[in-house]
C-alpha cells in the first residue's frame, strides 16, 4: 500500500516535521515516514529524488527549533540545527548566483538547504501549530487575515467541530 504524504505545511520542511501523526499523543504516535516505501513515497510526492537516508535527525531537529517558535516560545536546538546546516553546505554545492542558491544530491542535504532557507526568507510569524490538542502540526499560515488555526479544516478542524457540536447538544 502507498503512503499518500499529506502536504499541508506551506513548505516541505513543515511537510517533513508533519510525517508524524499525533505528535503529541504519545499513545498514538506514528512515524508515517518509518518505512523505506513511505520514506521514497514521500520525498516523491515533495519532489526529491528517493535515496537510502534516515530523515529523522533532521526532522527531529527542526521540530524542536520550529515549535516553540509556532507558539511564541523560546526555540531549543539551535545549535545542534547549525551544526546539521553547516555539513549540508559542506556537500552542496552553488546551484545559482545571485541570489546564492545551494543544491545537494541527496535528500537529507537539500532538506537541510530548505531548512535554512525557511529560517531566512519565510515570515516566521505566519508559523502556526495545529490547534488540535493531539496533533502538533506546523503550517504557514497565509491566509489573508492570518487566522488559519488548523493544520487541515477537513481533518483537525472538522474534528474540533463535531467536538463543539457534540458538546453543545449533549450538556
Amino acid at each position: 500500500m502507498r503512503f499518500e504524504p499529506e502536504l499541508v505545511g506551506g513548505h516541505v520542511v513543515l511537510d517533513l516535521l508533519n510525517t508524524v501523526a499525533w505528535r503529541l499523543d504519545p499513545d498514538r504516535w506514528v512515524d508515517r515516514i518509518a518505512e523505506p516505501g513511505a520514506r521514497d513515497d514521500w520525498l516523491r510526492a515533495v519532489g526529491l529524488t528517493p535515496a537510502p537516508s534516515d530523515l529523522t535527525v533532521l526532522r527531529e531537529t527542526a521540530y524542536r527549533v520550529l515549535q516553540p517558535v509556532a507558539v511564541g516560545a523560546k526555540p531549543e536546538g539551535v545549535d545542534e540545527l547549525r551544526e546539521l546546516m553547516v555539513a549540508a553546505v559542506g556537500k552542496a554545492r552553488i546551484a545559482q548566483l545571485n541570489p546564492l542558491r545551494w543544491q545537494a544530491d541527496d535528500p537529507v542535504t537539500e532538506l537541510t538547504l530548505a531548512t535554512w532557507r525557511l529560517l531566512e526568507d519565510e515570515d516566521l510569524g505566519r508559523l502556526r501549530q495545529c490547534q488540535d490538542d493531539d496533533c502538533g502540526w506546523l503550517f504557514l499560515d497565509r491566509s489573508k487575515n492570518g487566522s488559519r488555526r488548523w493544520c487541515s479544516s477537513a481533518d483537525c478542524g472538522n474534528r474540533a467541530r463535531a467536538k463543539r457540536h457534540y458538546r453543545r447538544t449533549h450538556p
